[in-house]
């Protein structure tokens, strides 16, 4: 059921827009990351993922759209994969694009996995879609699911920030998302937490890493 303006923005025309526009095999999401940021995505999942013995355990992207992230873990060698994506038509395009990774359609703040299903749980360029006054339904959700890591690669900022997304207001903010986790579950520490600066403007971008303690 939608229940508010960023679900029901999604779930429509100007999703599909996004999901047809973003689209990308793991080398042209590569190819990206290197334009904007001047570092491939890969070298910064090895940054944080490496050594955590997660190749084989239960990991679940919140907001997978056609599963641009996973397969991409998939290519690095991740192979118990899960994803749960809002846009119906996202699902259908993430099933046919993907081999060996569960897709399932769902929302963020309800997410159908008992507690600690997962052994990690992560989100890219999500939660800035997620209102303020839902977003700790979200961070529930997600701590909720994962046994052990949170994993995270949002805009930063160092307060709520709203920003206008292709001349529409209330789709995206940007905030320190790791402070909000850390600051709303005592159980959480950081592991890791790495800014990474736009080539072509000043915007910043983060990638972080939480574990129950």
């Amino acid at each position: 059921m939608i229940t508010n303006l960023q679900e029901s923005t999604w779930s429509g025309q100007f999703g599909k827009d996004y999901t047809d526009r973003c689209t990308f095999t793991p080398e042209e999401l590569d190819d990206l990351y290197k334009r904007e940021y001047g570092i491939s995505r890969q070298e910064m999942n090895e940054r944080f993922l490496s050594g955590l013995g997660l190749k084989n355990k239960r990991i679940l992207e919140v907001g997978c759209n056609v599963g641009n992230q996973l397969r991409m873990l998939q290519s690095m060698g991740f192979d118990n994969l899960y994803g749960i994506e809002l846009q119906q038509y996202a699902v259908e395009k993430a099933k046919s694009l993907t081999k060996g990774i569960n897709i399932i359609q769902g929302v963020g703040d309800d997410i159908p996995f008992k507690d600690g299903y997962f052994d990690m749980v992560f989100t890219s360029g999500v939660l800035i879609h997620i209102a303020p006054d839902n977003i700790n339904r979200v961070l529930d959700e997600i701590y909720r699911c994962t046994g052990k890591y949170i994993w995270g690669f949002e805009y930063y900022a160092d307060e709520y920030t709203e920003v206008n997304y292709r001349g529409n207001s209330d789709l995206l903010w940007k905030t320190n998302f790791s402070k909000l986790y850390l600051d709303r579950f005592p159980g959480l520490e950081l592991v890791k937490e790495e800014k990474f600066k736009y080539l072509n403007n000043d915007n910043i971008d983060v990638m972080f890493l939480l574990q129950k303690k």
